[in-house]
């Protein structure tokens, strides 16, 4: 935490964790903006995956208040966000991208929608775009009806007004979790690495039947993709297999063979998208990692594991999609109105 930050014998309110892999230039102002929250109940912990760009050891060693982890391997965003929260002492856990400038007030706005929402564990921030001022970078993740996650509001203008209230799912380059929910439900799945493991988190919580709450005052300007490049081979082959092992995974009961020809339609019409862009390899190597024997294998049993677990039908389940299985195309706002906890399958 800050150095001016007073001691808390039982652990800070927050948490605060930063993954960073070759991050350069965005570390630093990105723990400067944490330095000058107006919220001061928080550690931070930084997690380093064997960078070579010196950034995450000139940003430490310039805020000593900071818990430096250095992984000694690239871990990946899953598995270092996992680490992180078995180390950390705040009851709620802070996920914030190294590429993700938080406004002064985002922790303490965080924490009074906290304070209005006690039932609620999981809340999403607002994210403005770092580098096309007043454009979105995303209100809240949100999943189609064919099982296609996107970032609603991506791209779009940032409208004057936008309503708090319930969305699919946060977007883990700003979110709010309660550690131990975080923790029981096992965290980020450490094969993804990287890209849909947040969307995969969220739809577990649903399924568990804990909502999310998008807190449009929590605001974050975020690059995106600044250490593996928008568009690189590297995203589109792990967002391309990771997409199909969320579906898998998580798709509840009768919705799974309902809405398994969309998912499958939509998905090849994304490859014609990707060829017609001239990067369709990336994407058709995904989809055949995704259906690999071995790994579909696990994936199979893990959706067992969770199925027996899940609180939610199908029905609730689908009446929180967007129900549009091309509503990606858009990057249309869901956000509904908060009405509370609902019982279990309603």
């Amino acid at each position: 935490m800050p150095p001016e930050t007073e001691e808390n014998k039982s652990g800070p309110a927050m948490t605060v964790v930063i993954v960073s892999y070759q991050s350069g230039p965005t570390l630093e102002p990105c723990l400067a903006r944490l330095e000058a929250q107006t919220f001061r109940d928080f550690e931070t912990i930084l997690i380093d995956n064997a960078s070579t760009d010196g950034a995450p050891q000139a940003a430490a060693k310039a805020h000593p208040w900071v818990d430096f982890v250095e992984a000694g391997a690239n871990l990946g965003f899953a598995a270092g966000n996992n680490l992180a929260a078995r180390r950390a002492r705040g009851r709620w856990l802070v996920l914030l991208n190294p590429d993700a400038y938080a406004e002064p007030d985002w922790l303490e706005e965080l924490m009074a929608g906290v304070a209005r929402h006690p039932a609620v564990k999981s809340f999403a921030s607002l994210q403005l775009s770092a580098d096309r001022p007043g454009l979105l970078d995303g209100a809240g993740d949100n999943v189609t009806s064919a099982g296609i996650p996107f970032r609603g509001g991506y791209g779009r203008k940032q409208p004057a007004v936008l309503p708090e209230g319930e969305v699919f799912s946060a977007c883990g380059a700003a979110m709010l979790i309660d550690r131990d929910l975080f923790l029981a439900v096992g965290g980020f799945d450490e094969r993804y690495f990287c890209y849909c493991e947040d969307v995969d988190l969220g739809y577990r919580l649903r399924l568990y039947d804990q909502p999310t709450l998008l807190l449009p005052k929590a605001k974050v300007a975020h690059v995106g993709s600044a250490s593996t490049g928008v568009r690189s081979d590297f995203s589109i082959f792990h967002g391309s297999r990771n997409r199909v092992w969320t579906f898998v995974k998580n798709t509840p009961g009768w919705l799974f063979p309902v809405t398994l020809p969309l998912h499958v339609a939509v998905t090849a019409g994304l490859l014609l998208l990707h060829w017609r862009r001239g990067d369709v390899a990336p994407a058709i190597r995904g989809i055949k990692a995704a259906l690999k024997r071995e790994d579909l294998d696990q994936v199979l049993a893990d959706r067992r594991t969770i199925q027996a677990k899940r609180k939610a039908s199908p029905g609730a389940i689908l009446r929180v999609m967007s129900i549009d299985p091309a509503a990606f195309i858009g990057r249309r706002f869901v956000i509904r109105k908060w009405r509370g906890p609902r019982s279990a399958g309603a």
